[in-house]
């Protein structure tokens, strides 16, 4: 996900949602939801949806009730449920403070799995976005991260419970509709409606369950090992929405060859309302409306959205703390779509551009990238989570080295592929692949505030040909980490290079010189997160 203000400053998002905790929902003990099959009814005159799920679920302990979460109706706002079925039988239920609380006739057997159908009808308070486009044309989209889904879904709404999904859209006739996964169905009925139905069968967060319905124009951009990547932009950006959305094409073959096989069957990318720059819905990521202009400028953004298709939907985060898992790790994976296309050098300017930032924001808020003093789940779209959480990645990659960095990035995805994790899980992959303990590295940069800053002052002995060189860490928390440096003499030549190991407030070295040290420049390669 990337921010609506530009592609590198993060929003922090101020709709009111429900109160959740970053860590915890409380269906997740009791039930599994296996599949929903939404069933939906748009209409022109009114912004009223009328829904029904049928929700299939699996109680991982003997009961006889459950909850789904729903927002209920607020100042004409929010849905009403009408009806509660299972085994065409109608069932208790109460709904208040946006729980669906559902009583079933007789105790269900742990590992049981049943189906339940929701009759429900409402105006979204948010999640689904019933707006105008920038030309004036009424659109549907859905927006559901963090944890908006149950604006206008019943669900588990929580990235740690998957479950398949379909999608059936009954709408004017004048909309096209895309959705997760395959279209199996796109049918004209009477009075002007077309029913189309999306369904997906890998497992998904309800964080990228989503359906976007509006006029659209829409072209197959390319194919990458038998996956159609096509463009979805509003008729009225036809042209520079073409051009711009093509850039997927390649970006979606370096990740499928580079990372793993692509997880869906289908990559759609779509012009529409989302309120962040990009939104990376499960094989049909939405951008904000005025991403496109022809002029191909977006490829950062369509990188870092496509990375979320492999690390964010399809392995996720088990909790929003460790939302860096997701966020970092779209970030770093578009660093490195860079390095192979643009060179080593780019990516090091662009790890420079990133610890400015990161080191900007703990100026003004000092805070482990796993903070679980949050209990706003928006606030976890920050700097931490993209930018340092990207650093990590970097450095990790510098301890460990390459072959083993890689073979780590690609064994993380491979075993939490449809499932989530937490940094521990990170960790013990990595640890694996490398044959060396990480904890010391986890714990500092993960879970401890801030990074190294550091001051360098050095003596020039010319008669003995000697540098003395002091290495100071002086914010609170020690880090341990190796230290690059290279001494320049007048022409800016390389006359020293050493790399230190830091663990200390403060260390000596001495070293023989030739020449003398005009200059001393600390990381060259940009290696190490400090300021």
């Amino acid at each position: 996900m990337k921010s609506l203000t530009t592609v590198f400053l993060l929003l922090f998002v101020t709709t009111v949602l429900t109160a959740q905790s970053p860590a915890y929902n409380p269906q997740i003990n009791s039930i599994d939801v296996q599949h929903y099959r939404f069933s939906l009814t748009l209409k022109d005159e009114t912004n009223r949806i009328e829904g029904q799920a049928e929700i299939t679920l699996r109680f991982k302990q003997a009961g006889n009730s459950f909850a789904l979460d729903l927002t209920n109706t607020k100042a004409g706002k929010g849905m009403e449920v009408s009806t509660v079925n299972y085994n065409n039988a109608a069932l208790k239920f109460s709904h208040s403070n946006d729980r669906l609380s559902i009583t079933l006739p007789n105790t269900i057997p742990a590992g049981a799995t049943i189906t339940v159908s929701v009759q429900y009808a409402g105006v979204p308070v948010d999640g689904l976005v019933i707006d105008a486009n920038k030309f004036g044309d009424r659109t549907f989209f859905g927006d559901n991260w963090p944890n908006r889904a149950h604006h206008w879904l019943p669900t588990v709404d929580h990235p740690s419970d998957k479950a398949s999904v379909e999608f059936i859209v009954t709408a004017p006739d004048h909309y096209q509709v895309i959705g997760n996964g395959i279209q199996i169905e796109e049918t004209n009925l009477d009075g002007g409606l077309r029913r189309t139905h999306w369904k997906e069968t890998v497992l998904l967060p309800t964080k990228v369950m989503v359906i976007g319905v509006a006029p659209f124009a829409v072209q197959l951009a390319g194919e990458v090992q038998g996956i159609q990547v096509s463009s979805w932009v509003f008729p009225d950006n036809r042209a520079e929405g073409f051009a711009d959305y093509s850039q997927a094409v390649e970006v979606l073959e370096w990740f499928h060859k580079n990372i793993a096989p692509y997880p869906y069957r289908k990559l759609a990318n779509v012009q529409s309302k989302t309120r962040y720059g990009g939104m990376e819905n499960a094989s049909n990521i939405f951008y904000f409306e005025n991403s496109v202009n022809g002029k191909k400028e977006r490829e950062d953004l369509i990188a870092h959205e496509i990375a979320h298709q492999w690390f964010g939907n399809s392995a996720s985060e088990a909790n929003w703390y460790h939302v860096w898992l997701s966020e970092g790790f779209a970030t770093y994976s578009t660093h490195l779509y860079h390095e192979a296309k643009y060179g080593a050098a780019s990516l090091a300017e662009r790890m420079r551009k990133d610890r400015f930032t990161v080191v900007r924001y703990a100026e003004r808020k000092l805070a482990p990238i796993v903070d679980t003093t949050v209990t706003d789940i928006n606030t976890v779209l920050n700097t931490n989570s993209y930018q340092k959480g990207s650093w990590v990645l970097h450095m990790l990659r510098h301890e460990i080295g390459d072959a083993a960095f890689w073979k780590g990035y690609r064994a993380y995805y491979q075993k939490y592929q449809g499932s989530n994790a937490l940094t521990s899980d990170l960790q013990k992959v990595m640890e694996e692949a490398s044959g060396k303990s990480l904890s010391t590295f986890f714990k500092q940069w993960v879970f401890q505030a801030g990074q190294p800053e550091i001051q360098t002052p050095y003596r020039y002995d010319g008669g003995e040909k000697i540098i003395a060189l002091t290495v100071k860490q002086v914010q609170k928390n020690l880090f341990s980490f190796p230290l690059d440096i290279q001494f320049l003499d007048e022409n800016k030549k390389v006359i020293l290079e050493k790399t230190l190991s830091i663990s200390k407030a403060q260390e000596e070295f001495a070293f023989p010189i030739q020449g003398y040290p005009k200059d001393i420049k600390l990381d060259p390669n940009a290696y190490l997160l400090f300021k």
